[in-house]
């Protein structure tokens, strides 16, 4: 019987690499990006799950303008969270299975290690507060959706959004010769894009046949890192010569609140036996050789 996945979110750096990899393991795939459908819209989302019928739904769209979301929290939280419970919702109607994408940023980063699945939240600002309610309307509506929090994902789908991505960034400016300064204060766990796409989708699987998977996953990458060393990593492997200054969170203010801290442990994937992700150094060769030096 085929076996249908719709995915929301479709056309950004994880979403595209979910729709690859859920085709290249025989599901047809619906893909659903902005100009397709709009979630904030609940009838068009239960319409559009009805039509489908898929048995599983992957929820990759997000607002994640950080900055922006404290001039405008409502578009955050329409997007991040009431959007989230259009889905969970359409879902319930048509008994499908939900993965719901959400960020390392639920944290307030003062644990001073990598956060499990089991630590106390605590969101620093609009767009955070807006990615935790997420995570609760799914769960309020279904008894087994996954939610999936993740950390500094970079894909080559970046290429072909207008925001890019971070080692986009710092390659755009080498290139340019323009300044590199990066916080070195602020760690967290950059995530490839791939491995958290094949990962998750294999925790879709795998829950099918065992039912304690289920809730809150941590897919992060494999170690935590300062921005100011992920940039210098970045360049280092790409050949590119380039200086790369480190500045600090007091003197690079910016609009929203961030963690410091917001490294994750993948300590439930790893009692179920999933794969650890690659190695920071391996993800960004990999994503290096993809996108083309």
């Amino acid at each position: 019987m085929e076996k249908r996945v719709a995915v929301f979110g479709a056309f950004g750096q994880l979403g595209v690499e979910l729709c690859a990899d859920l085709e290249r393991r025989g599901y047809r795939v619906s893909a659903f990006g902005r100009s397709r459908l709009d979630i904030t819209n609940g009838e068009l989302v239960e319409r559009a799950i009805a039509e489908f019928d898929p048995f599983a739904v992957f929820n990759a769209a997000a607002y994640n303008m950080v900055d922006v979301a404290e001039r405008e929290p409502l578009q955050a939280f329409e997007t991040n969270a009431l959007a989230v419970r259009n889905l969970a919702l359409a879902c319930r109607q048509n008994d499908a299975k939900l993965v719901h994408f959400s960020t390392d940023y639920v944290f307030d980063g003062t644990l001073g290690r990598p956060y499990t699945e089991k630590d106390q939240v605590r969101p620093l600002g609009a767009y955070a507060v807006s990615k935790l309610a997420g995570e609760l309307y799914a769960q309020a509506y279904l008894d087994r959706a996954i939610v999936i929090r993740t950390s500094g994902v970079f894909g080559v789908g970046a290429l072909k959004t207008a925001r890019g991505n971070f080692p986009e960034v710092m390659l755009r400016l080498a290139r340019e010769g323009k300044p590199i300064r990066v916080v070195e204060d602020h760690l967290a766990s950059p995530t490839f894009a791939p491995a958290l796409a094949s990962r998750s989708i294999d925790l879709l699987e795998r829950s099918l046949v065992d039912e304690s998977i289920s809730g809150v996953f941590h897919l992060g990458g494999a170690q935590p890192i300062s921005w100011f060393e992920f940039a210098k990593l970045i360049l280092a492997t790409a050949g590119v010569n380039a200086e790369v200054e480190a500045t600090n969170d007091r003197e690079y203010r910016t609009a929203a609140r961030r963690p410091k801290f917001s490294a994750l442990e993948n300590a439930r994937s790893k009692e179920h036996g999933m794969p650890s992700m690659p190695g920071l150094g391996e993800a960004v060769e990999t994503y290096l050789l993809t996108r083309g030096k």
